[in-house]
């Protein structure tokens, strides 16, 4: 229990009708999770105003609610804050109501289109192997030591994030790694925090449905940059045109890697084939069990942040060679050998933008040297960012020998909507290669029947999602489970 008074330091007021000494055990956006002793901040959401649910927040117990416009009436015994930007103070709350826990751990966060789900758990597994306790934060899950939890979200609300990060104090974490959406920055999701530092992989065309314009999507990446504090660090990816725009601003020190480019801390990749990399890291040679020039990438943003958390180059490297991709992240699914020859490999890949398809299907290509022939599985999410839609279409056929058009999670749309749009960006030539399926169990059944021994299926865009939503609705599904099942009933 913690009194209003405490969990209203630093936040901005503007006028308090009614007693900061109450007591207060909750604080909560969503009226339906208001009980007594509850402190009611209404925001508004980009659907819903918060202010529309203050008269049912009070009715249900609510001790305080927090706002940006006073109701007309106010309940005598309920204190009624007015502040200028009640998502701002709803973060300052959250951080004040669990004590700062992010002060009391080293919170890394990760940024960036594409790679921040595979830094986030190296990063993770990276440190655990070297005998820290540690904590994730990232869009498949979060986890508190050997604690693992659903996510929901990329990144959590801020009562939710502060929450967890105050678990993982109580349990004794003390490095987390975390994914930071564009969309959490925005919303405020991540202000109050503190970073110990901040990671930048790369950014691409995405979430345009959302920020309107790829200088808003960058400018939105950039403001987690810029409120980073002196303290911290910002690394930064050399090879990105955009990273000295994250640099601009910031407090914090300033430090880049790279695989392309000169950089404080650089990847040379020496050998690409599907049992690794080997990598020449900062003048080291390594032998990574990951596979592709993006993931050389990753793995030197990973060297970098643990080098600037304190760790010995020996040490760091060492580790960084026993780890392995995240699930859903370039994972190999291999079919059964056939008549002595080699089976067909199946890949599942999250690659849901044009750029990260781009990288997967031009690693694919690079580690195939005979007559192998790459098949591809792709489709589009509804409710989402359709300029990609044609891209992604276009990208794929240029770089497989024949692709199968397919339903992510169409979500609210109509998929063979989806699927046509994305067959805009075919030109007439290449349509005998392409085929259209809405059913993506379907699709994969068909790309595996087109598979010969020896050549690659790849499921791109759900990764490690383990379901399809469609109308609301979400239906269990896991690519490498229908792919494994496919190879085996077909080819065995």
């Amino acid at each position: 229990m913690k009194l209003l008074k405490d969990i209203l330091y630093a936040v901005r007021l503007e006028q308090v009708e009614g007693s900061t000494n109450t007591a207060i055990e909750r604080i909560t956006f969503d009226s339906r999770q208001v009980v007594p002793f509850t402190a009611f901040v209404a925001v508004k959401g980009t659907k819903v105003d918060g202010h529309a649910f203050i008269d049912q927040a009070v009715e249900q117990g609510a001790s305080a609610i927090i706002c940006e416009v006073l109701p007309a009436k106010l309940k005598e015994g309920v204190t009624y804050v007015r502040v200028p930007d009640a998502t701002d103070a709803l973060a300052v709350l959250a951080t004040n109501y669990f004590d700062h826990p992010s002060k009391q751990l080293k919170l890394v966060g990760i940024t960036g289109t594409n790679g921040k789900t595979s830094v986030a758990t190296l990063l993770f597994r990276l440190f655990r192997s070297m005998g820290h306790k540690c904590g994730l934060i990232s869009t498949v899950e979060t986890r508190i030591g050997q604690r693992v939890i659903s996510s929901t979200h990329t990144t959590p609300d801020s009562v939710r994030l502060n929450e967890l990060l105050a678990d993982m104090v109580e349990a004794g974490v003390t490095h987390c790694f975390m994914e930071v959406s564009s969309h959490s920055v925005v919303q405020r999701r991540v202000a109050g925090l503190h970073f110990t530092g901040g990671v930048f992989t790369n950014i691409t065309h995405d979430h345009l449905d959302y920020h309107g314009t790829f200088a808003e999507y960058i400018k939105a990446k950039k403001g987690f940059f810029d409120a980073l504090p002196a303290s911290a660090f910002a690394l930064v990816n050399a090879d990105d045109a955009n990273s000295g725009v994250m640099l601009q601003n910031t407090r914090a020190t300033k430090r880049s890697f790279a695989v392309r480019n000169v950089a404080d801390h650089r990847a040379r990749v020496i050998e690409d084939q599907l049992t690794g990399l080997h990598l020449n890291i900062d003048g080291h040679d390594v032998f990574a069990r990951l596979i592709g020039e993006f993931n050389a990438s990753n793995l030197i943003a990973v060297y970098a942040t643990a080098l600037l958390l304190g760790g010995s180059p020996l040490d760091v490297l060492t580790a960084l060679s026993d780890l392995e991709a995240p699930r859903g992240r370039f994972q190999l699914v291999r079919g059964a050998v056939v008549e002595g020859s080699p089976g067909i490999l199946g890949i599942v890949d999250y690659a849901h933008t044009p750029d990260a398809l781009r990288n997967v299907l031009t690693t694919i290509n690079g580690i195939c040297h005979g007559e192998e022939r790459v098949i591809t599985v792709v489709g589009c999410g509804g409710d989402r960012d359709r300029t990609k839609r044609p891209v992604m279409a276009s990208i794929a056929t240029e770089l497989s020998s024949h692709i199968v058009l397919t339903s992510d999670n169409p979500r609210t749309e109509d998929p063979m909507t989806i699927l046509n749009e994305m067959r805009t960006g075919i030109a007439a030539a290449d349509h005998a290669r392409v085929f259209v399926n809405a059913d993506r169990k379907e699709a994969i059944r068909q790309a595996v029947a087109l598979a010969r021994p020896g050549d690659v299926v790849l499921l791109a865009g759900k990764g490690h999602e383990t379901y399809q939503e469609i109308n609301g609705e979400k239906f269990p599904f896991d690519d490498a489970a229908v792919l494994k099942e496919t190879l085996e009933l077909l080819h065995n």
